[in-house]
């Protein structure tokens, strides 16, 4: 495949706290033990004014109250190279866009979780580009999905990282879509302040209350409620903290 694997689910391993932080351990497949994400301090004082400025526009947007129905995603991609057997697993959204037509396949994951949530992505649903385990955290870019599931031909080449002996092309184990950039975000949004907002929802009712982002950090594809979906990228319109 002419482009390097950009998932990370036998896992998505925790951010780093500081650049010269290890590299924690990655998830393994049958684990499903969380991990407290190691992202940057929260800052001070912008928790709160988000929450209320997405409430006052869906007020006077006169927006009904969201289902609670997963239909957004978040899909975590390494933007820093990092050696995985041999093979540099680095994808970037600069990366996604220097494909052809802009859109790849989204390839070796290998948590069982993730895996799923691969399995419900519907055609044409966006999500967000997250650069994860690097210096700074956060969501870069919207990109849609453009296939749904199908098998992921990485889990029977040997010479891929993330070949699986145990998996069998007349039952596959792993899946994968296809995805393409839509647009970068109107600017970057770190994970420190996604948190700032979330921990202000767990105390005040907000749509990040339970975001999966901080409740299960460690899986590389999250699903998204239409709230959780809206108030991030809400974010993307207000100046940076």
């Amino acid at each position: 495949m002419p482009w390097p694997s950009r998932k990370r689910d036998k896992g998505a391993v925790a951010d780093k706290k500081e650049p010269d932080a290890k590299i924690a351990k990655t998830e393994e497949e049958t684990s499903d033990k969380e991990e407290e994400e190691k992202s940057a301090k929260p800052p001070a004082g912008s928790s709160k004014s988000g929450w209320k400025n997405w409430k006052k526009k869906e007020s006077e947007s006169g927006g009904e109250e969201s289902k609670i129905t997963y239909c957004h995603w978040l899909l975590k991609s390494e933007p820093e190279s990092r050696l995985e057997k041999g093979v540099d697993v680095k994808f970037s959204v600069d990366d996604l866009k220097a494909q052809p037509n802009q859109t790849t396949c989204w390839d070796g994951v290998r948590n069982y979780q993730a895996r799923n949530f691969l399995r419900s992505m519907k055609l044409g649903q966006q999500a967000f580009f997250y650069h994860s385990n690097c210096k700074e955290p956060g969501i870069v870019a919207l990109v849609k999905i453009v296939k749904e599931a199908y098998p992921d031909h990485t889990q029977f080449d040997q010479k891929d990282p993330h070949y699986d002996s145990t998996s069998r092309k007349e039952n596959p184990k792993w899946s994968m879509v296809d995805v393409q950039f839509v647009r970068m975000t109107k600017r970057f949004i770190p994970l420190s302040e996604i948190k700032a907002h979330h921990l202000a929802h767990k105390t005040d009712g907000g749509p990040l209350k339970d975001m999966m982002l901080f409740t299960r950090q460690r899986l590389s594809i999250q699903p998204l409620t239409q709230e959780e979906f809206d108030f991030v990228l809400s974010l993307e319109e207000e100046k940076p903290h």
